[in-house]
C-alpha cells in the first residue's frame, strides 16, 4: 500500500513553497525534498493594535510553524531522503533537520544538487545570522523590555533596540543551521549519476532509486522509485523541457518528435506539480531581447540596475547571458555580484562541466584565445584551477563583492553598473539593503527575473508590476509587459548588526571583566583543590620511613631476625646454606609488600609450606661501542635533545603568539542587533522578465498525457493552476481517472484494496512449468497448492496432483453412465501483453497486408476488394477482430497472437 502526505507545497494552496512530501511505501517512509521557507517575510501594514489582532498577525507571519512541527515529528522515523533540486525551496531545511531533528536517514541526490544546496544554504544562513540573532536554541525567548540580553557571539541588545511582538526579528521560530552543520549534513548525502540505479539495503531493502535529468537547475533530478509491491513511482517537480544556455532540457521528452523517455513511460504513479499549469510562457528570444535592451538603455543613460538573484542555481543562466552580451557588445560597465559564496559556486561549476549542456562552450563564455595572460586575477584563478573546463565559464566582466559596503568603496552610487544581489526574494541581505537606497533614485531600474515566494518583498513588487499591466500583457498570457514607474512610499524593516558605542560598550566591557574575574576565581579554586588532592596522595605514599623499614616489616612477617646482616648484590648468599642457617635471605632490590610466606604459588610442594622468593638482582652491562666501532657519546645526544626541545618550545611559543595575534585581529567587535523601519520613497522603474526556467501550462498539459501514468498526484500549485490541470486531464479519454490533489497535511492511500504475498516455488513446480517469452521476460502458467514448513515462514507452491484431488474428495465418485464419456478438464490459455496498433500495422506490412489507422483505436486491414478486417481495442485488455472469413482474417489473427505471449495450462 502507498500513502502520500504533503507536508508543504500542496495543491490548491495559497503558499506553494517550500516543497516537502512524505511518501510511505508499505512500511518504508520516504521524504521527497526538504525545503525551507523564507525566514524573513514582510509585515502587513498597518500593525495590529489589539492583542487578538497582534496574535493573529504572529500566526500569519510564522506560517511555517505547522510544516516544521510535522517535519520535526516524523524526522527520526524517515527511512530515505531524496533531494531533487539544489535550491532553498527543495533542500534548504535539510541541514537543520539532519543536525537538530534527527533526520539521519540515508539521503540521495546528484553531485551538483549536493554542492549547490550546500552553497545556497550557507549563503542563506550567513546572511540571516549577520542581521538577526538565531544562534540560540529553538526555545529561546525574546527578552523583555528593560532587560539586556548577552548574545552568544559577544554582543548584546539594548532595550531601545528590542523588536515588537510579531515582527520578523522574533528569532525563536527561525530554524537556521550553522555553517558547520550545513557542511556536515551535506557531506552525509550520497551522490548518484544520471541513470545510475541505487539498490537500497537495510530498512529500504528491495527499493531501487534512479535519478534522471529534470532541467531547470544544474543536476536537477526526476526520481524513479521502483518497489516490488507497488510498482514504479516517478517524482517529477519543477522540470523544464526547453534547452537553455547552460543546461539541456529534461530527459522526460526525447528528440524533436516529443516522445517520452522509455524508462519513465507508463509509471504506476506520477507525482508532478501544477505551479504554472494556467500560464503561457513567452518566447525565449523575446525575453532575452527585452532583458538586454533594458540593461543597455539604462547603462547608456548613466543609471544603474539592481537584479535580485539566487545564490546557486538560476544565477548561472543570467551570468552566461550577460557575459555573452558584454563580450559581443564590448561593454565596459561592471557586472557586480554581491554574494559571499559566488566564487565558490563558480569554482565548483567549472569542475562539473560534464553536467552542463545547452550552448555553453569556450567561445561563448568569454575565453581569451589570444594567449595573453597579463590579467592578475586570471593568473590567480589559473593557479588553483586545473579541472576540466578551467577556461570555460570564465566571466572576465564579473566582479565579486561580499557586502554592499565593499561595493560602495569600489564604485560610487553615481557610477552606472549592473548589480546582481542575493537573495532573489529581497527579504534580507544585500538585495534588501540596496533596494532601500536604490529605489529612491530616479531612472534606476529594478529587474525581477522571478516571482519570489509568497509574502516576500520580491513577490509584492512582482504583483505591483503585474497589476500595472494591461490584461493581455500580464506575465501568464505569453506576452512581455513594459516597465512601470514606481511611486508612493514603502515601509521597509531593516535588520542589522552594529558595533556597541558609549555607555553600551562600557556596560558590555564591565560584564566581560566580571565574567573573566569569575572564571579566574573558579580556576584558582580548582587548582587549589587539585593541590590538596596531590598532597593527600603524597602523604599516603610516604607512610613508611624508608625502604629498610618496609624490609623489616616483611622479615618480621616471615619470622626472621631483623638483625641479619645484608650484603650487596655481588656477595648475596655466598658461603651460606639455607638449611644450615635456618634463615631465609631476602633480596634488597625488589620490594614485595605483604605476607609473602603465605602467598599461594603455582607449583605445589607436599609437606612444606609454599613460599615465594624474590628474583636475583641483575645489572645490565651497557655497551660503550656500537656495531660500527664508534664510541657512543651519550652527552652529545643529551645536548642535542635539549637543543631540539628548546627549538620545539620556541616554535610552540611562536605559534601560540601567532594564534593570539590572529585571535585579536579576528575577534569580533562587540555589537548588537537592531531593527528599524525606514520609509522608502519609490522613484525607480520596475520590470519583470520571466527567467525561472520552468514548464508552462502548454508543456505540462502535453507531457503528462504522453507519460500516461496509471495514477496521478498533483502538488505544488495554486487553486487556479490545479483546477486548470485537472480539467485538462479530465478532457483526455486515454488519461487515467485516478487523479489526486491532496491538501497540506491530507494523507491519501493508493492500493489499499491490494494485497501482495511472497511465496517460494518448489523444484518440482519449476521443472513442470512451460515458459513463454514475452519481450525481455519469460512467463508461464502454474497451478498448485501452498504448503507450509516448520523450518521456514514463507509458504511453498507445489504442483497439485489431479488424480489425488479427484479421488480423495469428501463425496464419492458417481458411477459411470453406460455409453457416456468421462468428463475431462479442457485446457485454457492466457494471452499476456498489450496490443499496440502501430506495432501490428508494421507486422502486417511485412507480410503484405495493407493496414490503415482511422482513429478511435481502429485499424482497418485490406487484402483485396472484399477482404477487409477491422481490429478494434474496445477496452484495456480487450481486442475485437471483425471481418469476413478469409485469408486476411487468419493472417491478422496470427500476427495478433505473435504480439502476445501465449501461456497454456
Amino acid at each position: 500500500m502507498l500513502t502520500f502526505t504533503p507536508l508543504s507545497g500542496a495543491a490548491k494552496s495559497s503558499r506553494t513553497s517550500p516543497l516537502a512530501y512524505l511518501l510511505q511505501v508499505d512500511d518504508i517512509k520516504i521524504l521527497l525534498d526538504c525545503g525551507s521557507p523564507d525566514w524573513c517575510p514582510e509585515q502587513e501594514e498597518p500593525q495590529p493594535s489589539s492583542t487578538e489582532d497582534r496574535n493573529n498577525a504572529t500566526e500569519n507571519t510564522f506560517h511555517w510553524e505547522q510544516y516544521c512541527d510535522k517535519l520535526r515529528e516524523i524526522a527520526p522515523s524517515v527511512d530515505l531522503v531524496l533531494l531533487s533540486h539544489g535550491d532553498l525551496a527543495h533542500s534548504g531545511l535539510y541541514p537543520y533537520a539532519y543536525s537538530r531533528w534527527g533526520l539521519k536517514a540515508p539521503a540521495y541526490s546528484t553531485l551538483p544538487v549536493q554542492s549547490m544546496a550546500r552553497i545556497a544554504a550557507t549563503e542563506e544562513a550567513e546572511g540571516i545570522r549577520d542581521e538577526e540573532n538565531v544562534s540560540g536554541t529553538e526555545e529561546q525567548e525574546t527578552p523583555a523590555d528593560g532587560d539586556d540580553e548577552l548574545m552568544q557571539d559577544g554582543s548584546n541588545v539594548s532595550p531601545e533596540s528590542q523588536p515588537e511582538v510579531g515582527s520578523s526579528f522574533r528569532h525563536s521560530s527561525k530554524y537556521v543551521a550553522t555553517a558547520q552543520e550545513i557542511h556536515d549534513s551535506f557531506d552525509a548525502v550520497n551522490t548518484l549519476r544520471y541513470s545510475q540505479p541505487a539498490h537500497l539495503s537495510g530498512r529500504c531493502q528491495g527499493l531501487t532509486v534512479t535519478p534522471f535529468n529534470a532541467g531547470h537547475t544544474l543536476g536537477g533530478t526526476i526520481w524513479k522509485i521502483r518497489s516490488p509491491s507497488v510498482g514504479t513511482i516517478v517524482y517529477a517537480v519543477d522540470i523544464n523541457h526547453m534547452r537553455e544556455r547552460h543546461l539541456d532540457g529534461t530527459v522526460l521528452m526525447r528528440g524533436a518528435g516529443g516522445g517520452v523517455f522509455e524508462s519513465l513511460a507508463r509509471p504506476d504513479l506520477l507525482i508532478t506539480d501544477a505551479e504554472r499549469a494556467n500560464a503561457i510562457g513567452s518566447r525565449r528570444k523575446d525575453r532575452d531581447v527585452a532583458l538586454i535592451d533594458t540593461i543597455a538603455t539604462t547603462l547608456s543613460s548613466r543609471s544603474s540596475l539592481l537584479l535580485p538573484c539566487d545564490a546557486s542555481t538560476r544565477v548561472l543562466e543570467l551570468l552566461v547571458l550577460l557575459d555573452q552580451h558584454w563580450s559581443s557588445a564590448r561593454l565596459k560597465f561592471p557586472i557586480c555580484l554581491l554574494s559571499r559564496t559566488g566564487r565558490e559556486m563558480l569554482t565548483f561549476v567549472r569542475s562539473m562541466m560534464e553536467w552542463l549542456g545547452g550552448t555553453v562552450s569556450k567561445e561563448d563564455v568569454g575565453e581569451d584565445t589570444s594567449g595573453k595572460r597579463n590579467n592578475k586575477r586570471r593568473r590567480e584563478e589559473d593557479a588553483d584551477e586545473d579541472a576540466i573546463g578551467a577556461f570555460a565559464l570564465r566571466f572576465k566582466h564579473l566582479e565579486f563583492f561580499p557586502s554592499p559596503q565593499v561595493l560602495l568603496q569600489t564604485y560610487s552610487s553615481k557610477d552606472p553598473k549592473l548589480i546582481l544581489a542575493v537573495p532573489a526574494s529581497l527579504s534580507h541581505g544585500p538585495s534588501r539593503l540596496l533596494f532601500a537606497d536604490f529605489a529612491a533614485v530616479p531612472d534606476n531600474v529594478i529587474l525581477l527575473t522571478g516571482r519570489g515566494e509568497e509574502g516576500t518583498l520580491g513577490r509584492k513588487l512582482f504583483e505591483r508590476w503585474n497589476n500595472s499591466q494591461r490584461a493581455e500583457d500580464k506575465w501568464d498570457k505569453g506576452k512581455l509587459g513594459s516597465n512601470v514607474m514606481l511611486d508612493g512610499s514603502l515601509s521597509l524593516r531593516l535588520n542589522s548588526k552594529v558595533p556597541l558605542t558609549g555607555v553600551e560598550l562600557e556596560i558590555f566591557q564591565q560584564k566581560q571583566r566580571l565574567a573573566r574575574e569569575k572564571a579566574a576565581v573558579a580556576q584558582a579554586a580548582l587548582a587549589r583543590n587539585q593541590q590538596l588532592l596531590e598532597a593527600d596522595e603524597g602523604a599516603d605514599s610516604s607512610d613508611s620511613d624508608s625502604d629498610a623499614a618496609d624490609e623489616e616489616d616483611v622479615e618480621r612477617a616471615l619470622g626472621l631476625d631483623t638483625e641479619v646482616t645484608r650484603t650487596d648484590g655481588a656477595d648475596w648468599g655466598r658461603g651460606m646454606d639455607m638449611e644450615e642457617s635456618g634463615r631465609q635471605m631476602l633480596s634488597f632490590d625488589i620490594y614485595l609488600k605483604g605476607n609473602v610466606s603465605r602467598a599461594a604459588s603455582f607449583f605445589k610442594s607436599a609437606g612444606k609450606e609454599n613460599q615465594r622468593f624474590r628474583m636475583f638482582p641483575y645489572i645490565e652491562k651497557k655497551r660503550r661501542v656500537d656495531e660500527y666501532g664508534e664510541v657512543i657519546d651519550v652527552a652529545m645526544w643529551v645536548r642535542r635533545g635539549k637543543i631540539m626541545e628548546e627549538e620545539a618550545e620556541d616554535e610552540e611559543g611562536m605559534g601560540r603568539k601567532r594564534q593570539e595575534e590572529e585571535a585579536k585581529v579576528t575577534e569580533e567587535v562587540p555589537s548588537k542587533y537592531v531593527s528599524m523601519v525606514v520609509e522608502v520613497q519609490l522613484a525607480c522603474r520596475l520590470l519583470f522578465v520571466d527567467l525561472e526556467g520552468l514548464n508552462d501550462g502548454r508543456a505540462a498539459k502535453t507531457i503528462i498525457p504522453k507519460v500516461a501514468p496509471r495514477k496521478l498526484i498533483i502538488v505544488h500549485g495554486g487553486p487556479a493552476a490545479t483546477d486548470s490541470l485537472l480539467e485538462s486531464c479530465a478532457n483526455i479519454r486515454a488519461m487515467t481517472k485516478d487523479i489526486y490533489a491532496p491538501a497540506e497535511g491530507e494523507s491519501i492511500q493508493i492500493g489499499q484494496n491490494t494485497n501482495s504475498y511472497s511465496i517460494s516455488l518448489s523444484d518440482e513446480m519449476l521443472a513442470s512449468v512451460r515458459m513463454s517469452r514475452f519481450e525481455d521476460n519469460e512467463v508461464g502458467f502454474v497451478m498448485g497448492r501452498l504448503t507450509t514448513s516448520a523450518s521456514s515462514t514463507m509458504p511453498v507452491l507445489e504442483p497439485s496432483n489431479q488424480n489425488t484431488l479427484a479421488t480423495s474428495g469428501p463425496s464419492p465418485a458417481l458411477p459411470p453412465v453406460l455409453g457416456g464419456r468421462s468428463t475431462q478438464r479442457l485446457p485454457h490459455s492466457t494471452m499476456i501483453g498489450e496490443l499496440k496498433l502501430t506495432a501490428l500495422k508494421a507486422r502486417l506490412a511485412a507480410v503484405g497486408v495493407q493496414a490503415e489507422l482511422i482513429g478511435e483505436g481502429v485499424l482497418v486491414c485490406r487484402g483485396g476488394d472484399v477482404e477487409t478486417v477491422a481490429v478494434r481495442k474496445s477496452a484495456r485488455g480487450h481486442v475485437e477482430l471483425e471481418g469476413t472469413v478469409c485469408d486476411v482474417y487468419y493472417k491478422v489473427r496470427r500476427e495478433i497472437y505473435g504480439l502476445h505471449a501465449l501461456v497454456s495450462a
